[in-house]
């Protein structure tokens, strides 16, 4: 079946239905990913947005049960330069389109991704719409320009736990964290409790007494979807986290949260870090990690310029060997020792390199007072 592609300057592309047919629409991004398919369109920080793959070849290994990073496919849309005619991995319960299709994800293949990949680079991320209904470009366009910008869009009360759920240590209890949920992935608590901590994920409308009845010993911040500035409910729970006194670790959206409660601003980025293969270096330590991104948005922090915050002093910790991007952030009391951290990118690894897998192990050290 025939499909159309719009983007919201009016850059259209033809191809065929993949996965579910219909109408769907959001923000046009795309991920350097190779592999890892599964995890990526499962990741909640997809939410409302249409997902081009710029590897050429997508579906050989299908669709198992055990890769899903959350309970549902989160993109908006889906598309591929050619998928797989047949699908081959002894995990395997299905091919990548029968799921597309039993979701209701709309997508679109064999179009041309490296000049559709290309054209968000030079012009940035940008409204889109995917149809198999719609033949023409300037009605598809129109409804394009009536959806909601990303910019300003507060996403997370969608991809929340609805109530507490709690994973169990593996072996002994070593420590308790209470996770707010912002969009987290199911890897995270999981390389999380292999290190013994008793994992708390709790909503993202928790208050300070609600995360402070689990009796926790640290407070980690997820990943989530849409525009930092409009998640206001997030950042005041946070300030008072740290007023509390509470160690703290968040990833992706959890970073920019972060930002934003030492008092930096974000800011949206041209199109983004998407993928598995973006390198950052610890500044710290001198050493450079191959990591795993998946965000839009950014903290616009100083370089190398300590700033000082009611809770000691912060700074920025990691940067994108690509572009400079602020990738982490680190919070220091009056004595020195570290007692709230972020990074921009996704170290549970799911998928991705296992470059940044010691940053839980920074987090244990942080809960137990020791120099990190």
């Amino acid at each position: 079946m025939p499909a159309l592609l719009v983007l919201e300057d009016g850059r259209s592309f033809r191809g065929t239905s993949f996965g579910a047919t219909g109408e769907t629409f959001g923000e046009a991004v795309f991920s350097t990913a190779m592999t890892g398919y599964q995890e990526t369109l499962t990741d909640p920080s997809y939410h409302r947005q249409v997902l081009i793959a710029t590897a050429p070849h997508i579906g050989n290994t299908g669709w198992n049960e055990q890769d899903n990073e959350s309970r549902r496919i989160w993109v908006a849309g889906y598309v591929v330069r050619d998928p797989s005619r047949m699908h081959s991995s002894w995990r395997a319960s299905g091919s990548l389109d029968d799921e597309l299709r039993r979701q209701g994800i709309v997508g679109i293949a064999d179009l041309d991704t490296r000049a559709l990949t290309r054209h968000i680079r030079e012009n940035g991320a940008m409204r889109v719409g995917l149809s198999t209904i719609e033949t023409d470009p300037q009605k598809l366009l129109a409804r394009v320009l009536e959806t909601q910008p990303m910019l300003g869009a507060d996403l997370v009360a969608d991809v929340t736990v609805a109530s507490k759920q709690i994973i169990a240590a593996v072996g002994t209890k070593r420590f308790t964290v209470a996770a707010i949920d912002l969009g987290i992935k199911d890897m995270t608590p999981t390389r999380l409790a292999q290190r013994g901590i008793e994992v708390h994920v709790l909503p993202a409308a928790s208050t300070l007494d609600d995360v402070t009845a689990v009796s926790p010993d640290g407070v980690f911040f997820s990943n989530g979807p849409g525009d930092p500035a409009a998640a206001g409910r997030a950042v005041d729970l946070l300030t008072e986290i740290l007023d509390a006194g509470l160690p703290y670790f968040g990833i992706c959206f959890g970073n920019q949260i972060f930002g934003r409660a030492l008092g930096f601003d974000t800011y949206k980025l041209k199109y983004g870090h998407r993928g598995i293969n973006q390198p950052v270096m610890d500044l710290a330590r001198g050493t450079v990690e191959i990591t795993a991104q998946n965000h839009g948005f950014a903290v616009d922090a100083p370089l190398g310029q300590p700033v000082t915050t009611r809770w000691g002093t912060a700074r920025v910790s990691h940067v994108c060997l690509n572009d400079d991007v602020v990738e982490g952030l680190e919070l220091r009391n009056a004595s020195g020792r570290l007692t709230a951290f972020a990074v921009q990118y996704h170290p549970e690894a799911a998928a991705g390199p296992h470059d940044a897998d010691y940053l839980f192990d920074r987090f244990i050290d942080v809960m137990a007072g020791k120099d990190a």
